[in-house]
C-alpha cells in the first residue's frame, strides 16, 4: 500500500482539516483510503474513521518500536495510506512525525500557512527540507499543500516558487466551516462535530490528488514476526470490552488482538448495561466524567466490583481506572460513587495533569507485564487520583507522570488501574490475555 505522511510546520496548523479534504478528495477519485495518525492521539483518528469509513491505524515509534509501527501500517488496506502528523514535523522526542516518517520510508508532504504569503511558503517548505540534514532521519520532503490560500494570484504565486523537487499538491482554502471545536482533551470526536460536508467538498475540489497520487510510494517492509499464537476456539476466553461513549479510547490494533486471543464481548455501561459473562474485563480510557451520573446509576460498575472480588482480572486504563476507584468527582465539584474497587478518589482538574510518552517497569508480575519488565505506552488525562496509605503499585515510573509521580498501576485483587495507555504491539494485552 502507496503512502505519504501530511506533516505540519507546527502545531494548529490545520494538518487535521488538510487530511481530511485529502481523504475525501482521493476517495471522490475513485480511492481507497487508508487513513492512519502519528502519534497516540485518539481523537483525530476518530475524524479519520468517519471520512474514511474505516479505521485509522496508529503509528507510533515509542509504542510499537520500528517494526511493530510498520507492521501495524502493514495491515491497513487500501489504495493509499494519508498518515496525518503530529505537531510540527520535527517536533517530539520519543515519536515525532519525522521519526514514523523515517522509520516507514514514506515521503513528506508538508502542510503550510499560506494566509499571508507566496514566496515565504517555498522558502518555508525549502527550510523543512534541508533541516533534515541536521537530524537522524532520511527525509524526503516532497510536495506541500498550502493551508489557508486564495486561488488566482495567491495560488500561483505558491506554486510558481516552489522549487524542483517540491510538488504543489493543491490548497484549502479559507472557510470558518473548516474549523473543529475544542473540548476538555482536544478536539471534538468525530461522531461529535463532523465537518460540514458541503465545506470539506469545497476543500477536496482545490486538492490535486494526481500530485498527491505521484508522491505516493510503498513502505520499508516489516520483518516477518510470527507472535503470540492466536487462541483456538475451545480455547478461547471472554473478555468484556466497555464499548461507549466513556469509554471510547482504543486502539485498532488492540481491538484486533483481542479478538485474536479471546471472544470480545462488548458492553456499554453508560447506556445501562450489565457487565456480561466473561473471564476478564477491560475498561478502556474515554470520558467517564461527563458520564459520571450514569455510570453511578447502572448496574455494570458494581458488578465489575463483584467480579473482581471473585478474581476475575479486571484492566482499566486512564477512564477505566477513574471508574474503577471509589469516587469520582466532576470538574463542576459533583462527586459520584464509582466501583470501589482501588482504593483512590479521583477529581477532574481545570488543566491537564499529565501528557507524555511513559515507560513503566513492573516492581512485580502485573496484569500486563512480568516483574522486571518495562512497557511503554502514553498519558494525557486532566484527573488526579488520590490515593489510600496502604495502596499497592504494580510499576515504577522510568518516563512520566503516572498516579503519584512515581509509580502506576494501582492494585487490588487481580485487577489493574493505570494512567498509561499501551498499544498492543507491547505485548500487554497477550500478558492480560495469557492470565484468563
Amino acid at each position: 500500500m502507496k503512502g505519504f505522511v501530511l506533516a505540519g510546520t507546527r502545531s494548529g496548523v490545520g494538518k487535521t482539516v488538510a487530511t481530511l479534504a485529502t481523504v475525501r478528495a482521493l476517495s471522490t477519485a475513485g480511492r481507497t483510503v487508508q487513513p492512519a495518525k502519528a502519534g497516540p492521539d485518539f481523537i483525530d483518528p476518530s475524524h479519520h474513521a468517519a471520512a474514511a469509513g474505516r479505521p485509522s491505524r496508529t503509528l507510533d515509534v515509542w509504542l510499537q518500536g520500528r517494526d511493530g509501527l510498520r507492521r501495524t501500517y502493514a495491515r491497513g488496506a487500501g489504495d493509499v495510506c494519508v498518515v496525518e502528523g503530529v505537531m510540527g514535523l520535527y517536533d517530539g522526542d520519543a515519536s515525532s512525525t519525522a521519526a514514523v516518517a523515517a522509520a516507514l520510508d514514506l515521503p513528506v508532504v508538508l502542510v503550510v500557512d499560506a494566509s499571508a504569503g507566496m514566496e515565504s511558503v517555498a522558502a518555508t517548505a525549502l527550510g523543512f527540507r534541508a533541516y533534515a540534514d541536521r537530524t537522524p532521519h532520511d527525509l524526503d520532503v516532497a510536495g506541500v499543500v498550502a493551508q489557508r490560500a486564495h486561488g488566482g494570484r495567491h495560488e500561483a504565486g505558491i506554486r510558481e516558487a516552489l522549487p524542483d523537487g517540491i510538488d504543489y499538491c493543491g490548497r484549502i482554502p479559507p472557510d470558518d466551516g473548516l474549523e473543529i471545536p475544542e473540548r476538555h482533551l482536544g478536539l471534538h470526536g468525530g461522531g461529535e462535530a463532523p465537518l460540514p460536508d458541503a465545506a470539506l467538498d469545497e476543500a477536496a475540489e482545490t486538492l490535486r490528488t494526481d500530485r498527491l497520487l505521484d508522491v505516493a510510494r510503498e513502505p520499508t517492509p516489516p520483518e516477518a514476526s510470527a507472535g503470540a499464537p492466536a487462541a483456538t476456539r475451545g480455547d478461547r476466553p471472554r473478555v468484556a470490552v466497555a464499548s461507549d461513549e466513556a469509554f471510547r479510547f482504543v486502539y485498532p490494533a488492540t481491538r484486533e488482538r483481542l479478538r485474536e486471543r479471546a471472544d470480545v464481548v462488548p458492553f456499554a455501561p453508560a447506556a445501562g448495561d450489565d457487565l456480561p459473562a466473561c473471564d476478564g474485563v477491560y475498561l478502556p480510557g474515554g470520558y467517564p466524567e461527563l458520564h459520571a451520573d450514569a455510570l453511578a446509576d447502572g448496574p455494570a460498575l458494581a458488578s465489575v466490583a463483584d467480579a473482581a472480588a471473585e478474581g476475575t482480572p479486571v484492566l482499566g486504563e486512564c477512564g477505566g481506572l477513574m471508574a474503577l476507584a471509589e469516587t469520582l468527582t466532576t470538574v463542576d465539584g459533583e462527586t459520584r460513587e464509582m466501583a470501589g474497587v482501588l482504593p483512590a478518589t479521583v477529581e477532574r482538574r481545570d488543566r491537564y495533569q499529565a501528557l507524555d510518552h511513559v515507560e513503566l517497569r513492573a516492581r512485580r508480575g502485573a496484569l500486563t507485564a512480568g516483574a522486571g519488565e518495562r512497557l511503554r505506552g502514553h498519558e494525557f488525562h486532566y484527573s488526579a487520583a488520590e490515593v489510600a496509605d496502604d495502596a499497592r503499585f504494580a510499576f515504577d515510573v522510568e518516563r512520566g507522570t503516572g498516579i503519584d509521580g512515581d509509580h502506576d498501576g494501582l492494585t487490588e485483587y487481580r485487577t489493574l488501574g493505570t494512567y498509561c495507555h499501551v498499544h498492543a504491539a507491547s505485548g500487554a494485552f497477550d500478558a492480560f490475555c495469557d492470565g484468563l
